[in-house]
């Protein structure tokens, strides 16, 4: 069988091309993930953060006629 030369346009091609692509993804969105999970618990572990949290808990317990 005769060796067939891909070119640079072919579907071969582009998948050699884009294969640390998907590597490259998961870092940004691993990267987005952590900034968003330290924002939160910055956001949370202060003052504002257990007014929300009690807010909240009385709120459902309210829904549920606990309270």
């Amino acid at each position: 069988m005769a060796d067939i030369e891909l070119e640079r346009g072919s579907v071969r091609g582009r998948v050699a091309e884009e294969r640390g692509i998907t590597t490259a993804e998961y870092a940004v969105g691993t990267a987005a993930g952590a900034g968003f999970a330290g924002l939160l618990y910055k956001l949370l572990s202060g003052g504002f953060g257990d007014q929300l949290l009690k807010t909240l808990f009385d709120h459902v317990l309210g829904l549920l006629g606990i309270k």
